[in-house]
């Protein structure tokens, strides 16, 4: 551990865990034993969670975490036994205990899930069935002939009976489920579907504890079963982000910063910081292909019927991130001068204020650009020349535009064009400080910039397919967006005077960033094959419960 005589003619600091050096092996041991824990073990069970895995392979996952979380936890008991208490009251602590019982209790919402029968999923998905995606008799003869004898491994929905009523030309069959009577694929296939149920039936009651969780779980109220159901994929939803708020409440207290008004500045690089770096994080996931069945992912929104209403209703990528620029910009005008509450109001206070008004206007322009009825209404001009389409025939030239059909908004990319610019000449109390903040606002300039050649490409060539096109700008823009999120959050005023007192130039944060953000999208990418992985093996081992689009 370093020491705090480190420092370069600064005041000297009060004792921190990070200079502490007593028993320094057990704290690194719990920092490796939680990075492992939450970095690498619970990212991979949530996305096998989200895939609905067969429960056993998800079990392995949540043991695995569970027993490096517990070690993790009685490291840590026996560190604070043995050190005093250098950080009082702290978040830490209590966020880290109150997230293991939630990762627990859903733990064990799972095991009731399982041997429910199914009762769970039927309640949770019950607003939400879809069909698969249909094909034709002639493109299915084609894929059979593709893919010889792989009918048999189609599976139907369970409501399907099989028999065809249609003849072979009328026919548009479901890839879940085709209707080609009982031939003598499907009757082996029905044949396989009942040994295997039957088997599966007679071997979970083969012992008394299945059989006593079995009937537990069928005395369950439905109105309990709908809020466990959706407590549990709320938990694999939010639990990511609450493990980032852990990890940056734990270097806050390992460093010992953010204390006295210096947390409110702290919390104001956290917060904005960490909304930034998770956009990334969201772009990369877009794309990859995540969200294409609401049309985010680069490509045309699946229409009902491919999709379940609800779906088909969410609103578009670029209004979501109008909204979220829009609501900053009305919270945060209120709370700029926070940290000198009663105080004179000072020009870069000034500059603050301006900055959450810029994101307020340009959030609502953004959203009304994405709004249908003010289309409409910007398009009432043409009403009366409209009537005269009727009485001189159809033409082409009141054919809507393709760019009509994908949304390309400018606002949330020159949002924070402007945010980047202004923040890579904002004036700090030092040069280490100006240059940090400098390289984040550069990046954010990046980011805009990379979008802006993602809407060129998509205005030559609009998206034709329900498949993601995956733009190669976008990576580039979720790199920015994630790396200059993290040096964001770094650039708060504690962070900065540790590395002034250290001797650490801005350059090492840069890079740091740089290398940690590069391996960050990489294993997004692996954590996101296996659940593709684990998609398509439940889908070609049972019967599939939705639609959807991987």
């Amino acid at each position: 551990m370093a020491s705090p005589e480190a420092s370069t003619g600064s005041a000297p600091i009060s004792l921190t865990y990070f200079t502490h050096s007593g028993y320094s092996g057990l704290m690194l041991a719990h920092i490796g034993l939680m990075t492992v824990a939450w970095f690498f073990v619970l990212p991979i069970s949530v996305m096998l969670s989200v895939a609905r895995s067969q429960y056993f392979t998800l079990l392995i996952g949540q043991i695995i975490f569970f027993s490096l979380n517990a070690f993790g936890l009685l490291v840590s008991t026996i560190y604070n036994s043995k050190t005093p208490d250098l950080y009082g009251n702290n978040l830490h602590h209590k966020l880290g205990w109150a997230l293991t019982w939630i990762v627990f209790a859903q733990a064990i919402i799972g095991l009731f899930r399982f041997f429910s029968n199914g009762r769970f999923n039927a309640k949770a998905n019950g607003g939400d069935q879809a069909t698969f995606m249909t094909i034709s008799a002639h493109n299915r003869t084609g894929y059979q002939q593709m893919h010889p004898g792989s009918l048999a491994s189609m599976h139907r929905y369970s409501h399907d009976s099989g028999h065809g009523t249609e003849s072979d030309s009328g026919r548009s069959d479901s890839l879940g489920g085709l209707h080609e009577g009982k031939d003598e694929e499907t009757q082996h296939f029905d044949h396989h579907i009942q040994v295997k149920q039957a088997g599966a039936a007679a071997s979970s009651r083969r012992f008394v504890a299945d059989r006593f969780l079995f009937r537990a779980t069928q005395m369950v109220p439905g109105w309990l079963m709908t809020a466990t159901s959706f407590f549990y994929d709320a938990v694999d939803v939010l639990i990511l982000i609450f493990g980032f708020v852990a990890t940056l409440t734990g270097f806050v207290t390992y460093a010992g910063v953010f204390k006295g008004s210096n947390i409110f500045n702290g919390l104001a690089h956290s917060v904005k910081g960490g909304v930034f770096f998770w956009y990334g994080l969201l772009t990369l996931g877009r794309w990859m292909g995540c969200f294409a069945e609401y049309g985010w992912a680069w490509n045309v929104r699946p229409p009902v019927g491919m999709v379940s209403a609800r779906k088909a209703k969410v609103p578009s990528a670029e209004f979501v991130e109008s909204f979220v620029i829009f609501l900053y910009g009305l919270t945060n005008v209120f709370l700029e001068h926070l940290a000198a509450w009663g105080d004179t109001w000072t020009a870069q206070d000034l500059e603050h204020v301006s900055i959450t008004i810029m994101f307020f206007g340009g959030g609502l322009c953004g959203m009304l650009v994405e709004s249908k009825k003010i289309r409409q209404l910007l398009n009432a001009s043409l009403a009366r020349l409209d009537a005269g389409q009727k009485q001189y025939g159809f033409n082409e030239q009141w054919t809507p535009p393709k760019t009509y059909s994908f949304s390309m908004n400018p606002f949330p990319g020159l949002v924070i064009l402007l945010l980047g610019l202004m923040m890579s000449s904002h004036h700090q109390h030092s040069m280490v400080s100006t240059m940090v903040h400098k390289q984040w606002g550069t990046l954010f300039v990046g980011f805009a910039l990379a979008r802006a050649v993602t809407y060129i490409l998509m205005y030559l060539s609009p998206p034709s397919s329900y498949l993601p096109s995956r733009p190669p700008s976008e990576i580039v823009s979720s790199f920015c967006l994630i790396s200059g999120g993290l040096i964001f959050i770094a650039s708060n005023k504690d962070t900065v005077a540790a590395m002034e007192r250290y001797d650490l130039n801005a350059m090492f944060i840069f890079t740091v960033t740089m290398g940690f953000t590069a391996f960050l999208m990489a294993w997004q990418m692996i954590a996101l094959a296996i659940k593709g992985w684990a998609v398509r093996r439940r889908q070609s081992e049972s019967v599939p419960d939705r639609g959807t689009l991987a």
